[in-house]
């Protein structure tokens, strides 16, 4: 596609899947050749690290509540908007996505709507017209959200599109040498069945749960198996992680690594990775690096999880006996265990971040025409 200019707007306190979306897409933008700039909250998570990234960022209050802050922030988005001329504006929360869309008519400029929020868009009068008659595009991230999109929202099919982000495959991918040398970091034996959990410390995030499950793996004799938690302190601290772990006779078994600079390597050390949020994972990146690295991942069945892994390696969130059976079955059939490693190879090979850039351009491209002839 010719060079664009776009401004990603991504209003999101925390760096959570949806920012790390936006943030990867305006990077990868960049990067072909394009130019993309980045609006997010002043003071964020989410803004230093797209600071650390290098890209720049304009603070603006786009959260504000209080109407009268509202012509302030609207002024310095037409400020914007007519400095950098975008050809594409895409908001990746809902907050301010009103603005943008009064302001089309003075920018010329493609609205883009991408949801990756847990929570499913209410479908009243005021949102269906936004998303189906002032959005040029929306793109949903799994297909659950694509199918309220479509039924609730009556977002028309030629408007709406689902693209389940994509990952660094040449970062992450498999490291034998990592494996082996993370392995005896940790102590970990040849004879060692070693499950891994990515992510920060939070009750959704289902660590809790899978302590619980593995426990009754070793309870029952599997003496061998071991935990990997590659996790930090965030809403749930390390303390109450480790309290969990001695509740559950698990200290022997379970190793926290906090943050790591390593991370591919630390993934290749797995046999098995696993995903066990309650609820969330619309973009799912963990699931994404593991897969990447060649691991066999189970999960619960949230989210985009439907949309990456077969159906014998899911479970219902929140489900400690099924999350225990398919551990098991993880742990004991070598030969579903490689069945399932190589599914999970064969759906990351088209969700590497080329195919998520080509695929967003290809949306772009549309939103544009679309907008031309509107």
């Amino acid at each position: 596609m010719s060079f664009l200019r776009t401004i990603q707007v991504v209003n999101v306190r925390w760096f959570n899947a949806t920012a790390w979306y936006g943030l990867e897409l305006a990077r990868l933008l960049n990067a072909a050749g394009h130019e993309s700039r980045v609006v997010a909250l002043a003071g964020t998570e989410t803004f230093e690290k797209a600071e650390s990234m290098g890209l720049r960022p304009l603070a603006m209050p786009l959260n504000a509540k209080n109407p009268l802050e509202f012509p302030g922030l609207i002024r310095d988005m037409a400020r914007l908007i007519r400095g950098f001329r975008p050809d594409v504006v895409n908001c990746h929360r809902g907050e301010s996505f009103l603005f943008w869309g009064l302001l089309k008519g003075m920018g010329g400029y493609a609205l883009v709507r991408t949801r990756g929020d847990q929570r499913l868009p209410k479908g009243n009068l005021p949102n269906r017209i936004l998303h189906t008659r002032v959005a040029d595009a929306v793109v949903a991230t799994n297909s659950v959200m694509a199918r309220h999109f479509a039924g609730k929202m009556r977002v028309p099919a030629d408007r709406l599109y689902t693209i389940l982000g994509g990952v660094d495959t040449a970062r992450f991918r498999f490291d034998p040498e990592g494996r082996a040398a993370v392995r005896a970091r940790y102590g970990f034996t040849d004879e060692d069945c070693v499950f891994g959990l990515l992510g920060r410390f939070d009750i959704v995030k289902g660590q809790r749960e899978t302590i619980a499950a593995l426990s009754r793996l070793v309870n029952s004799g599997m003496r061998n198996i071991r935990l990997l938690l590659l996790g930090f302190s965030t809403a749930t601290l390390q303390e109450e992680v480790e309290a969990w772990i001695r509740e559950a006779g698990m200290e022997n078994n379970v190793t926290i690594t906090g943050k790591v600079p390593d991370v591919a390597a630390c993934l290749s050390a797995l046999d098995v990775g696993v995903v066990a949020s309650l609820w969330s994972e619309t973009i799912a990146r963990a699931a994404l690096e593991i897969m990447a690295c060649g691991r066999p991942l189970v999960s619960t069945s949230v989210g985009v999880m439907p949309d990456l892994l077969p159906a014998s390696a899911l479970v219902p969130p929140g489900d400690v006996d099924a999350l225990a059976d398919v551990l098991r079955r993880a742990a004991t059939d070598a030969a579903w265990r490689r069945e399932l490693a190589a599914a999970c190879s064969e759906r990351i090979a088209t969700l590497g971040d080329a195919d998520f850039l080509n695929r967003t351009l290809a949306v772009y491209a549309d939103a544009c025409s679309r907008r031309r002839r509107s």
